[in-house]
């Protein structure tokens, strides 16, 4: 969210204005593929060296500094290679490998995310390169090439599209000859994981967390002997457990080359179904409208609380500030910004707000938020220091808008930890940007999956982002109704539920940089998802009637013009089915 009038938030990326048309027809037109290759010889190897990229960016050159190692998301091993393009640089990474004259080698690479395109040259003959307009998930891309008569080295790379979100690749395969440079090792099996920890259970769930493990590729997770569930990091939570129970936990770690032994057994036990906890009681309706109220004067109407219509079922108070404490927040009401408004004042109409069935929240990050949960010390600090806020202030709850990053490990055990002192009624909203719910294995919807039976609803803010991915595998532009219902889907179907989903967009074209909808494309939108109807050329292969609703940012804008947008879409969204 932002707090500056009419400017985007640190993310936002330059987008052409023709992006999936001019732009991929000309570069289709430019790419062949040529050469594919049926068979491989007895003797083919994989020339590349470190062609999953599990020691960095050893043996590769990124154009501009533009290519990093990231552990997630990978499809293979413990890493993958992630490129940004920047301005004119397409964030190209090569690699030099040795190569056999006159041979024939197949060439391929997993990518997933923005743009990415993987191709061979100094063939000797004809140069290759395939591509890939963007997806949500792994997507192989494929071609070959056959060396000239005096070719003893080939460069193979990849790189994004200008303009475009960065890419990731993972697995690159140059199979052919061996050219005399030889082939990275086979995987060895490996080793048990160390550190399994149980974290803080609920009544029917276990969280655990554990040390990695070189060369894993994904762990299994054992309770009382039998296979419970799996995962590609380093934390999960087994569900489905009885009330006051123990049980035994273990997990292994695999790969390619097989399963490890099992770790030491450590015991968990759930929570009493019985036990209320502290913390106010809440409800949110079924259908429900989150706005979020600016503690700070950024042009946009100054409000109290108390301003706020009553068309907002969930208002989320921005921000919280960081302190010293990683992880740690606090809250400064900004009275001298908000017209004297007081501290009593504000806990009063809390009160009132709370009296009248809506839920106050209190909102962690923003643009220019600056809190890092990546560790068990700042994940108990925010668990804490937002349990401390809830206490002095009467939150019904707390707003997860971290957009400059978020580690799922330990914003899940932050989250668990403050839920298990603040149950029952505890209201746990996200604002993810659009490119962190583009897949399950980013960070965010990671984080949404993991803590699913506890998060109310996630409002992804469909703005400020450019041209996306839809659930179709399709590009489709913000500021439109198919760029609602096309991205909403991917959550749908991604493993959230329709009552934790809900369309976050602008209340007045001041209220961001890009992406404002009117009221009615927004409502058109609600209408495609929970009853089939109004529509547009992209329509879900089923219905949700179930969907949360919508949320804005911000009210304040909201009152700027007028209140159109809650006037409009409040009303639109208490009477879906």
């Amino acid at each position: 969210m932002e707090r500056s009038a009419g400017t985007s938030r640190h993310r936002r990326r330059r987008v052409r204005t023709v992006l999936g048309g001019a732009v991929a027809v000309v570069a289709a037109g430019a790419l062949g593929v040529t050469g594919l290759v049926s068979t491989a010889q007895a003797a083919d190897v994989n020339v590349a060296r470190n062609a999953g990229f599990e020691s960095g960016l050893a043996d590769w050159t990124c154009s501009g500094g533009s290519g990093t190692t990231v552990s997630s998301p990978v499809h293979g091993g413990t890493s993958a290679l992630k490129a940004t393009p920047a301005g004119q640089d397409n964030a190209r990474c090569t690699q030099t490998v040795a190569v056999k004259p006159g041979s024939t080698y197949t060439l391929s690479s997993w990518v997933q995310g923005g743009y990415a395109y993987l191709g061979a040259s100094g063939t000797g003959t004809t140069d290759v390169s395939t591509w890939s307009p963007g997806s949500s998930g792994w997507t192989q891309l494929r071609t070959g090439f056959t060396t000239g008569p005096s070719t003893t080295s080939v460069t193979v790379y990849t790189h994004g599209w200008y303009g475009q979100a960065a890419y990731v690749a993972d697995d690159v395969q140059v199979t052919g000859p061996d050219g005399g440079g030889g082939t990275d090792p086979e995987p060895a099996i490996p080793g048990a994981p160390a550190g399994l920890a149980v974290g803080t259970a609920t009544a029917s769930s276990v969280p655990l967390t554990w040390n990695a493990v070189s060369g894993a590729t994904g762990y299994t997770v054992y309770r009382d002997g039998a296979k419970a569930t799996t995962s590609t990091g380093t934390s999960a939570t087994v569900t489905g457990l009885a009330a006051d129970t123990a049980y035994q936990f273990s997990v292994s770690a695999t790969n390619a080359a097989g399963e490890s032994v099992r770790s030491a057994t450590v015991s968990g036990r759930t929570a009493k179904a019985t036990d209320p906890g502290p913390g106010p009681e809440t409800s949110v309706p079924k259908h429900a409208v989150t706005g979020y109220w600016q503690n700070f004067d950024n042009g946009a109407a100054v409000q109290k609380l108390s301003d706020v219509p009553a068309n907002y079922d969930i208002i989320a108070v921005s921000f919280a500030d960081a302190t010293a404490t990683p992880g740690a927040v606090t809250f400064n009401l900004d009275s001298a910004g908000l017209n004297g408004y007081t501290v009593d004042q504000f806990k009063a109409d809390i009160k009132a707000k709370q009296a009248a069935g809506k839920n106050v929240i209190i909102s962690v990050g923003g643009e220019k938020g600056a809190v890092a949960v990546n560790s068990d010390a700042s994940a108990t600090a925010f668990a804490d220091s937002v349990y401390a806020l809830i206490q002095e202030y009467g939150f019904n709850g707390v707003d997860i808008d971290l957009e400059n990053g978020l580690d799922s490990t330990y914003m899940t055990k932050a989250l668990r930890s403050l839920s298990s002192k603040a149950v029952p009624g505890l209201v746990i909203t996200m604002a993810p940007q659009t490119i962190d719910m583009q897949s399950t294995s980013g960070e965010y919807f990671k984080t949404a999956l993991n803590i699913k039976d506890i998060l109310t609803v996630v409002n992804m803010q469909y703005y400020n982002s450019g041209s996306m991915l839809g659930c179709d595998g399709k590009v489709y532009s913000q500021g439109s109704v198919d760029f609602l219902t096309a991205l909403a889907c991917i959550q749908l179907e991604g493993g959230l539920a329709p009552s934790q989903v809900g369309l976050g967009v602008p209340a007045s074209t001041r209220g961001a940089g890009s992406g404002y909808v009117a009221p009615s494309v927004v409502n058109a939108a609600l209408d495609c998802l929970a009853k089939g109807t109004n529509c547009g050329s992209f329509k879900p292969s089923r219905t949700y009637p179930d969907l949360r609703g919508a949320m804005t940012w911000s009210t304040n804008w909201d009152a700027t013009a007028g209140n159109a947008w809650s006037n409009a879409v409040g009303p639109h969204v208490h009477g879906l089915p």
